[in-house]
């Protein structure tokens, strides 16, 4: 009998199986990929310390450490319905039906598209489709392309792809509209931007962006931006430069960009084009809880966590009895910090079934979550710490909690 069923062999899904099996359970992983790692196999980046993150090698080791403590694990299999049962949680699946008392939905997160005219044109795709393509099937993408959104994914990203000798032109902002918001406006990119400078090669660079923590010194260093950009390992990040349309008849061959205001707007006669073989759209990252929402589990939206998430407390529990969390469920964050929730949803679901040895590691590993996110070298929002304490007080008040 299953004991402990995970959705998800990512990074949380994996920590999580492996904790619960190390304490005598019987733990079953569903992935609907061909093989196990998530978003880790994608990621590859050098740490401030001079360090690489290799995330193909990370998943290797979870899937190494989960196989050898009695995790069963199932890839190419796809989850489409959970539903509550006397004794449980019964989800249906591709491979039939599952039933198990305890359920960990640890789906990571999907991308935000951003449409740009001409967005449907071959040779188009998202940033993390970019990635993917690269570091897990070693397909080049291109020869010469352009990002479209300046973000911390975008920023990271490009250099992978740099990485791996593909050309990335430059970095632009997307136009102005109702779906792209802030993304297209320099100042709140700068913002943004200003969370990953001390990953930037150049101690200029970093020097520089020590300087700017104050709102007048962003405003004042978005209307001094140069127009040609800043670079960040020889990639122009262009954020007073919008593209208004990806250009081609069958295929990719430019974008049309143009000069714009520190408030996203274009600027008239500035317009041209670039050649380009293909582009990637960067619009962001949000949780993928569909089967959550599916489960019946209560919600809140906390944009500093990137959007809805599911009710959660720092246990990794839901409001709902044997449904548990973790990753980027549960809102977007590091690879590292999803591992560190999922150690902790593993041993809080041993000690709901009562066969965790030593409790103090539950509080531990609670405390390691903590302590992993304050040195993360990539944080995605920066009021994560604000989001998590509105997330723990909407569940410390929802009836029965």
């Amino acid at each position: 009998m299953i004991d402990v069923l995970v959705i998800g062999a990512g990074p949380a899904g994996l920590a999580a199986a492996i904790a619960c099996a190390k304490q005598g359970l019987h733990v079953h992983v569903l992935d609907e990929f061909y093989r196990p790692g998530g978003r880790l196999l994608g990621q590859l980046h050098q740490e401030p310390d001079g360090t690489w993150w290799n995330g193909i090698e990370e998943a290797a080791r979870l899937e190494s450490e989960a196989k050898s403590s009695g995790v069963e694990l199932r890839c190419g299999l796809s989850v489409y319905d959970v539903t509550r049962s006397s004794d449980g949680w019964i989800v249906s699946t591709t491979a039939g039906e599952l039933h198990a008392p305890m359920l960990l939905l640890a789906t990571g997160a999907s991308e935000t598209a951003v449409p740009v005219p001409g967005w449907t044109l071959p040779g188009v795709m998202s940033i993390g489709a970019a990635q993917v393509m690269t570091n897990v099937q070693r397909v080049r993408v291109g020869e010469r392309g352009v990002v479209i959104g300046v973000n911390i994914l975008s920023v990271a990203i490009a250099r992978e792809l740099q990485l791996a000798g593909i050309q990335v032109d430059r970095m632009v902002l997307p136009p102005v509209s109702p779906v792209s918001g802030n993304a297209g406006v320099p100042a709140d990119v700068m913002r943004s931007i200003l969370r990953v400078a001390h990953l930037a090669p150049s101690p200029v660079i970093r020097f520089g962006s020590s300087l700017m923590k104050s709102g007048w010194m962003q405003r004042l260093g978005v209307s001094l931006y140069p127009s040609q950009g800043v670079s960040m390992w020889g990639i122009p990040v262009q954020l007073r430069m919008a593209a208004l349309e990806i250009v081609g008849t069958s295929e990719v061959e430019g974008v049309r960009i143009a000069r714009i205001t520190p408030d996203g707007q274009p600027i008239a006669g500035s317009e041209r084009v670039i050649p380009a073989d293909f582009v990637c759209i960067a619009g962001g990252l949000s949780p993928l809880a569909e089967l959550a929402t599916v489960a019946g589990c209560p919600f809140a939206y906390i944009p500093s966590l990137g959007g809805h998430v599911p009710l959660h407390n720092e246990r990794m529990e839901t409001p709902l009895p044997g449904l548990y969390v973790a990753g980027n469920i549960t809102g977007i964050e590091s690879a590292k910090v999803a591992m560190a929730q999922g150690t902790v949803a593993g041993l809080s679901m041993a000690c709901a079934k009562g066969v965790l040895a030593e409790k103090e590691q539950l509080d531990e590993a609670i405390r390691q979550v903590d302590s992993v996110r304050r040195r993360a070298t990539i944080q995605f929002h920066p009021d994560i710490a604000e989001g998590r304490a509105a997330i723990g007080k909407l569940v410390s008040a929802y009836p029965g909690s």
